[in-house]
């Protein structure tokens, strides 16, 4: 049985799972992946395929045992203890916020994990959730090494002007700044490029991350140079449930009208975004198969904002030599992609229909003036990666 790398991903209401084996030349290989999907809900299920794509569970779990994230941590251990015949050399995590110091994968300890926590208010939708197997796994099983691998971490090498509001400086000295977040999907995308386009990868590359959260970033030799999000993940790009770019008084208006703290932070996060603006759903795939008009509304108005930011980065980096799509709906979507790069062909930018309904790599025509692509990300990889070389330096 050889050593194995658990990476754990855990969400409001689902924990994301995969194995990698560690070859005799410390390489990385998938062994499976799976995830407890509807935690909390009176159908939560239990989904692992092998590498090969083949069905090794599928099978519903008793609300009982998967009320919450740290419940439902406990059935996804329970399993791989029962078909692993050993615990993993080490287990990574990706955790969305490392605040302003945080920029390299850490081993934890008491003393990360009490930092990690004071984040929280900065990612609420995300930080708990992604915190909680930590805890049980330390509880349960304190002596596997456990790994936090940053969102924000990528983008530490922004500038100082990128990385700045116009506030007070004692407000970015006790922590508001823009950090950025899906680091570690560009990351992926960022190592990626450099093996299948080495002669864009280290050029001015503007990624969008089209998911449930949507953002972008422009890259420069690999390197983080701006983003759409910011402070928290509320900003930048229209979501599925956020709504992106807001006037802060939108925020003030709604206190005025007696609206509380947790009121307003529900909204933001859960009732926004496409589905706040469709009335109908913040599924892309529900939104394109309606003909409600509140549908196109939203779908048009998600096709303009992401096309408006996206190319935007590029003022950071004068100049913009690629463009990526990546993660689920940037991955798949050829209807998005397309709705998306018509709001481009002032700047001679033309996609192939051929190319995009192919879903790629590279969808733009070969006389378009920049060059666009679709390139799966792989966020598990990069976490297995870092914890990896952590163990190996402990």
């Amino acid at each position: 049985m050889s050593d194995t790398i658990l990476v754990i991903n855990a969400g409001s209401s689902s924990i994301k799972f995969y194995l990698y084996d560690i070859d005799d030349k410390h390489e990385l290989a998938p062994r499976l992946g799976g995830q407890l999907e509807g935690i909390g809900t009176t159908h939560p299920r239990l989904r692992v395929r092998d590498a090969a794509g083949e069905t090794l569970v599928e099978r519903d779990i008793a609300p009982s045992h998967a009320p919450d994230v740290p419940n439902a941590q406990e059935v996804v251990g329970t399993w791989l203890s029962g078909h692993l015949g050993g615990a993993p050399l080490a287990v990574g995590h990706r955790v969305v916020h490392g605040g302003p110091d945080l920029s390299e994968p850490v081993l934890i300890d008491d003393d990360i994990l009490a930092r990690l926590e004071t984040f929280t208010p900065l990612a609420p939708l995300h930080q708990p959730n992604n915190l909680a197997p930590i805890r049980v796994i330390r509880e349960r099983r304190p002596w596997i090494p456990q790994v936090a691998c940053f969102d924000t971490a990528f983008h530490r090498s922004h500038s100082d002007v990128a990385d700045r509001y116009a506030l007070p400086e004692r407000l970015y000295l006790v922590g508001v700044r823009r950090y950025g977040f899906h680091g570690l999907s560009y990351e992926y995308i960022a190592q990626r490029l450099k093996q299948t386009l080495p002669d864009i990868a280290m050029g001015k590359i503007v990624v969008a991350h089209l998911g449930s959260g949507v953002s972008a970033c422009v890259m420069h030799q690999g390197k983080s140079v701006d983003s759409t999000m910011g402070f928290t993940a509320l900003e930048g790009l229209p979501m599925g449930t956020r709504p992106g770019r807001l006037d802060p008084g939108v925020v003030l208006w709604m206190m005025e009208q007696g609206m509380s703290h947790d009121e307003i932070e529900h909204m933001l996060y859960h009732d926004c975004g496409m589905k706040g603006l469709s009335g109908i759903s913040n599924d892309m795939r529900e939104l394109l198969a309606s003909n409600a008009p509140s549908a196109k509304l939203a779908l048009k108005y998600f096709a303009w904002r992401v096309a408006e930011g996206m190319v935007g980065l590029g003022c950071a980096t004068n100049g913009i030599d690629g463009i990526v799509f990546t993660a689920g709906v940037g991955e798949n979507s050829a209807e998005i992609r397309q709705a998306i790069s018509e709001h481009w062909g002032w700047l001679g930018i033309k996609l192939d229909p051929e190319r995009n309904a192919r879903h790629g790599p590279r969808i733009s025509t070969d006389d378009s003036r920049i060059g666009v692509y679709v390139v799966r990300t792989n966020e598990e990889l990069v976490i297995a990666q870092h914890t990896l070389a952590l163990v190996r330096q402990r």
